[in-house]
C-alpha cells in the first residue's frame, strides 16, 4: 500500500509539473484541477474556480495532450478520461488558449513537453457510445448527405424535445430582452420571417430543410398559405407530419422526405426560406442551391435565408475538427460574401440583410440550460458520450457566436421580372 501510495504521489507531482509548464502563460488560473486519487491543485490564490477539472485516471492527462490537439482532448472528455465540473463555457477559454499554444513554444519545448507527455502512464480504455460519424460516397452526393443529416437529426426525437422544448425549433431565437423565454423567443423568430417574407393568404411557401415543421406550421396556421416543407431526416418527418395532423393543418401543410435538388420544378413557388440549412450543402454546391431556387421561383418571388458564417477560418479551428467528427459531418461555414457573390451572379437581388448574431448567445444559452437539466434523460435515451457531446457543441458555439468567431444573418432576395421587383419602397419588419 505505501508503494502504490508514493507512486500516485509522484504520479500527481508529475502531472502538476506540466500542467505548471502548460499554464505559464494563460493568465490568473481560475479553475481547479482534482487528481484520481482526490489530490486538488487549486486554482490561483484570490481567483473563483469557474470549474474543476476531474481527472478520472492515472492515464486520464496523457489521453487528453498526446498526441498533442483538439481532437484527443475532445474525446478524453467525451470517454469520461477526464470530467468537467462547472462552467464548460469557461472550460472552453482554456482549450482556445492550448490550440493556440503550440506557435508559441520553441522546438525544443515542444519536443521535451511531448516527451513528458508520452512518458505519462498509457491507460487504454473503450470508447463506448457515440462514435465518430463515418459516411460513405461521395462528399455531397445524395447519400452521402442523407448520411450526414442522419448522424445528426436522427438521434432521437425526444432527445431533442427536452433540449428544444415543444416547438422542436433547432434554429436560433430572437429575444426581445435577455431574459425572455425561449418560447417565446422562437415564435418571434417564426412570425419575423413570415413577415420578411410578407406572406399572402394562398401563397405556396417552400421551406427547404424544415426540421419538425415549426415554420411551415406557423406559416400555414397564421398566413393562411400553402406550405411544403422538404427535409432528408427521416425522423424530423415523422414527428412534424404527426404535429400538422394533430393541429388540424394537413389541408395546407405538410412535410415531404426529399432532397432539394429534387424538388418538382413543374409549379413554380411564391416564396421560398431556408433556416440554418445551407451550412450542410458545402460551397460548392452553393451555384446548385442557388440556381434550384431560382427556377423554382415565379418572377418577383422571394427567397429568405437565415445563415450562420465564418469569415475568419484560422479562428477556433478546433471546433471545426470536432464538428467534422461528432456534429455535422461534411458541414461547411462561408463568408456572407461568398453567398451574397454566388447568389448575385444566379441573379438574385438581395433586397434586405439583418445581422442577429448576438441572438445566437441567448438561445445556446437555454439549450445549455436544458442539456444541463435533462442530464438523466438525455443519458437514458442515448449515452453519456452523446449527451457530453451537445454539451460541448453548445457550449462552444456559444463561445464563438460570443466572440464574433461566427455571424449570423438573415438575407432576403428577389427573383426579378426584367427590371420589377415587385418591393414597397420600405420595408415594414
Amino acid at each position: 500500500m505505501a508503494t502504490v501510495m508514493q507512486n500516485t504521489d509522484i504520479q500527481v507531482g508529475v502531472q502538476v509539473s506540466i500542467l505548471q509548464d502548460l499554464t505559464r502563460t494563460y493568465g490568473p488560473r481560475d479553475f481547479t484541477v482534482r487528481f484520481w486519487d482526490g489530490t486538488t491543485w487549486d486554482a490561483d490564490a484570490g481567483q473563483p474556480t469557474l470549474f474543476t477539472l476531474v481527472l478520472n485516471h492515472v492515464g486520464a492527462m496523457r489521453k487528453m495532450f498526446f498526441p498533442p490537439g483538439v481532437l484527443a482532448l475532445t474525446q478524453a472528455y467525451l470517454y469520461n478520461d477526464f470530467n468537467i465540473k462547472g462552467d464548460l463555457v469557461a472550460f472552453g477559454r482554456l482549450c482556445d488558449y492550448l490550440d493556440a499554444l503550440k506557435p508559441t513554444l520553441s522546438i525544443l519545448q515542444q519536443l521535451s513537453l511531448g516527451y513528458r507527455l508520452w512518458k505519462l502512464p498509457k491507460v487504454d480504455r473503450p470508447h463506448v457510445g457515440r462514435q465518430s460519424a463515418q459516411l460513405d460516397g461521395a462528399v455531397h452526393s445524395r447519400q452521402r448527405d442523407r448520411q450526414a443529416i442522419s448522424y445528426h437529426y436522427d438521434l432521437s426525437n425526444e432527445y431533442f424535445a427536452f433540449i428544444l422544448g415543444p416547438q422542436m425549433v433547432y434554429t436560433s431565437a430572437i429575444f426581445d430582452s435577455p431574459d425572455e423565454d425561449l418560447e417565446v423567443a422562437q415564435t418571434r423568430k417564426l412570425d419575423i420571417l413570415c413577415r420578411k417574407l410578407r406572406l399572402q393568404p394562398g401563397e405556396r411557401l417552400l421551406d427547404i430543410g424544415c426540421g419538425w415543421g415549426g415554420l411551415v406550421m406557423h406559416a400555414a396556421k397564421h398566413y393562411g398559405v400553402n406550405a411544403l416543407g422538404i427535409t432528408i431526416s427521416e425522423r424530423q418527418a415523422e414527428w412534424a407530419r404527426a404535429k400538422i395532423q394533430a393541429a388540424g393543418l394537413a389541408d395546407r401543410c405538410r412535410v415531404e422526405l426529399v432532397d432539394y435538388r429534387d424538388v418538382d420544378e413543374r409549379q413554380s413557388f411564391d416564396k421560398i426560406v431556408t433556416v440554418e440549412v445551407i451550412e450542410h450543402f458545402g460551397a460548392k454546391q452553393f451555384p446548385v442551391f442557388f440556381q434550384k431556387c431560382w427556377r423554382l421561383l415565379r418572377p418577383q418571388g422571394s427567397l429568405l435565408i437565415q445563415q450562420i458564417t465564418q469569415a475568419d477560418h484560422s479562428r477556433m479551428t478546433g471546433a471545426l475538427e470536432f464538428n467534422q467528427h461528432y456534429i455535422f459531418p461534411d458541414g461547411e461555414l462561408v463568408s456572407m460574401g461568398f453567398t451574397q457573390s454566388v447568389a448575385e451572379k444566379t441573379g438574385f437581388e438581395v433586397r434586405d440583410m439583418e445581422g442577429i448574431r448576438e441572438h445566437y448567445c441567448l438561445t445556446l444559452q437555454r439549450w445549455l440550460q436544458n442539456v444541463d437539466a435533462h442530464h438523466d434523460e438525455l443519458v437514458r435515451l442515448t449515452d453519456e458520450a452523446t449527451y457530453r457531446v451537445f454539451r460541448l457543441h453548445y457550449s462552444g458555439s456559444w463561445r464563438g457566436f460570443l466572440n464574433n468567431v461566427y455571424s449570423l444573418h438573415q438575407t432576403l432576395y428577389v427573383k426579378p421580372d426584367g427590371g420589377a421587383s415587385g418591393y414597397p419602397l420600405r420595408r415594414d419588419v
